[in-house]
């Protein structure tokens, strides 16, 4: 994850669509994306872009419950992230070998993830659970843990975000806008993950 600090979310009812929006991601530079559970076919989703997407790292994301967790890892899931902290998720992820990224917004659920045997966090919905000031708060405190902001994360606070030391990543959804999916205008996707990649390389002082 470190490798690519931005993660594309890849919402589709359509798997023939969540595999051309992942190669076009791939193609811009992105290669870990998470294809949530947010539409009635995003388990045939997950699996068609785990079969035929081979350079894409493919997580499930919005897993709400352990048999969701389960389903996912089945249909290919390299990854687990979860909008909250449920500990059925967390010990079925473990359980079945993959890494899971819970949510949390609270020093609490900071510190429960920690006694899951966890080290790294999602911070959802970050915009409006206090950005940045937020997230510095939460490190300082919790300095052996990392967090990956999502909701309300885009390419105007990207860098912010990602100068944070102990963020390892950033979620975010404009990366695959509804508009350009429905039109199948791809390359709009490719050139979005590319300047993402650029905002990155840039906040975080990597030469090319």
């Amino acid at each position: 994850m470190q490798a690519v600090p931005v993660v594309p979310l890849v919402q589709s009812d359509d798997p023939a669509t969540a595999v051309q929006v992942s190669r076009a991601l791939a193609a811009g530079g992105l290669t870990v994306a998470e294809v949530v559970f947010r539409t009635d076919r995003a388990l045939e989703c997950l699996q068609a872009v785990a079969e035929e997407v081979p350079e894409m790292i493919a997580g499930a994301g919005t897993v709400l419950t352990a048999e969701q967790a389960n389903a996912a890892v089945d249909a290919g899931a390299k990854f687990i992230v979860s909008p909250g902290l449920d500990d059925g998720v967390v010990a079925t992820a473990k359980a079945r070998g993959v890494p899971v990224y819970p949510g949390i917004v609270t020093p609490s659920e900071v510190q429960h993830a920690h006694n899951l045997g966890l080290d790294v966090v999602k911070f959802f919905p970050a915009s409006i659970a206090g950005g940045v000031p937020a997230l510095k708060a939460l490190s300082s405190v919790f300095r052996h843990m990392r967090f990956m902001p999502t909701g309300g994360v885009s390419p105007g606070n990207l860098a912010e975000f990602l100068a944070v030391p102990a963020v390892l990543a950033c979620g975010g959804s404009w990366l695959t806008p509804a508009d350009a999916i429905a039109k199948g205008d791809y390359d709009q996707i490719s050139t979005l993950a590319r300047e993402a990649v650029e905002i990155a390389r840039q906040a975080r002082g990597e030469q090319k």
